[in-house]
């Protein structure tokens, strides 16, 4: 049986060829390749890197089990060499990357690497889909945050998440406060949240007999109020509340929370009951179909919404109607920028119109505070007043060092959007952040491109 532990296999099959063409005539040279997108996602203006930790666990895990050599060497007609390099594989190169939660803008790479060309060619599709995935949810979350305008906002997208451990992680980093996954919870050390759902009110004979039971069994509870109305929901939920209190039961009502219907009306009226009631504490959540934009509009609505839960549109980074962008993927590649073939080095790129890439190895410098970046190429010295994004983190195939915790993580995500320009976190900008690519560069663009022609 395949090992649990290999990753090999989260591959696409033309890199096995591609990779057997290369070692097959010789060209299994030290290689440098840069992953990055074309466009940052969801009609925004910038992107929140994440997915190092996965894209660890890809690269370690890279391991051809006997298994898996079998099954190559049935549907493929591969020398014997070949097969007894993917027996021995270990990745033995190095890799720069930009640190999780830092900012990144379209056509700046978040990694290089560099090893023989074998082994960089096959890790392309696990880093792809480990950055990618990452990168694209924790930008939604980011983006989610930013729509709440300081309300609490929960992940509940676990039952339609693609990679649910992946969409949990990344949305934490993103902004997100709790989530409803508890697998994800325990592992990533994530504070858990849940209310109730819709089918234990329908269990029971009435809504206000579910609501009771609810009360008597769970010293601290929420209740969904729109199973059947909500005007008559919120009326059972108080009247259990009170009834508790008249007893000093201890069991305290939290929160309500509206699934469905028109969010903003019924968040109002809720409200307005909870007040005249005394109870303006319990706070009033709202779920259903949200994204950021929805979440904007209800904030500008001025419904009193104390937190959102954000479901699939989260967890798969889906976008909206009002966006115009479909979402679903970000849209990162990974390009061959250097190779040294037989001791002659040189420089490659892609010359495909809107499609080709910047050629070499190249660092991005963050100048001030958001003011602009500069790409460049590796040797270019660092610009007055900028920073270094592209880091060490693997060398000779192991990690440089541990990785940071996810509550680091996070924290340097909100850290550098706080020092965003306001415009730049708007969900929709009228103009780009200012990346610009170095004299040098475009220079050695500008010679291959005439060198092709």
């Amino acid at each position: 049986m395949t090992s649990s532990h290999s990753t090999a296999f989260d591959i696409d099959l033309y890199h096995l060829d591609a990779a057997y063409i290369a070692w097959k005539s010789g060209y299994n040279a030290m290689s440098a390749f840069e992953l990055f997108t074309r466009s940052t996602p969801f009609g925004g203006g910038y992107m929140v890197a994440a997915g190092l930790e996965p894209a660890a666990e890809y690269i370690l895990g890279f391991r051809f089990t006997r298994d898996q050599i079998d099954f190559i060497r049935r549907i493929k007609q591969y020398d014997a060499g070949f097969l007894e390099l993917l027996r021995d594989f270990r990745f033995t190169g190095d890799i720069l990357a930009v640190p999780e939660g830092e900012i990144l803008f379209a056509h700046e790479p978040f990694m290089r690497v560099t090893a023989p060309f074998v082994e960089a060619m096959l890790l392309e599709a696990g880093l792809l889909r480990a950055i990618g995935i990452s990168t694209l949810i924790a930008t939604k979350a980011a983006r989610i945050t930013t729509a709440v305008q300081g309300r609490s906002f929960a992940d509940f997208g676990f039952r339609r998440a693609h990679e649910p451990m992946w969409a949990t992680r990344s949305a934490f980093i993103g902004g997100a406060e709790t989530t409803s996954y508890v697998e994800a919870a325990q592992q990533f050390d994530i504070p858990a949240s849940g209310t109730i759902p819709h089918a234990i009110v329908q269990a029971y004979p009435d809504e206000l007999t579910a609501f009771r039971e609810i009360a008597a069994m769970m010293p601290n509870y929420t209740l969904l109020i729109d199973t059947y109305d909500v005007d008559q929901g919120i009326d059972n939920a108080i009247q259990v509340a009170q009834e508790h209190a008249a007893i000093g039961s201890g069991h305290t009502l939290q929160a309500v929370r509206i699934d469905s219907g028109d969010l903003g009306a019924w968040a109002k009226l809720v409200k307005s009951r909870l007040v005249a009631a005394g109870m303006d504490h319990v706070k009033v959540l709202v779920s259903g179909d949200i994204d950021e934009y929805k979440a904007a509009e209800l904030v500008a609505s001025g419904a009193p919404i104390d937190g959102f839960g954000v479901g699939g549109n989260l967890a798969v980074g889906l976008g909206s109607v009002a966006s115009g962008y479909v979402g679903g993927v970000i849209g990162a590649v990974y390009k061959l920028v250097w190779i040294d073939v037989e001791g002659d080095a040189d420089d490659r790129m892609k010359i495909a119109g809107s499609k080709s890439t910047w050629p070499g190895r190249k660092q991005i410098h963050r100048i001030g505070g958001f003011e602009r970046d500069v790409v460049a190429l590796e040797n270019e010295p660092t610009p007055t007043n900028g920073r270094t994004l592209l880091q060490p983190w693997m060398a000779a195939g192991e990690l440089l060092h541990p990785h940071p915790s996810l509550r680091e993580i996070r924290d340097k995500a909100i850290a550098n959007l706080a020092l965003m320009p306001d415009w730049l976190r708007n969900l929709s900008i009228e103009r780009a952040y200012d990346v610009q690519f170095s004299n040098e560069l475009t220079a050695l663009r500008d010679r291959i491109i005439e060198e092709h022609r």
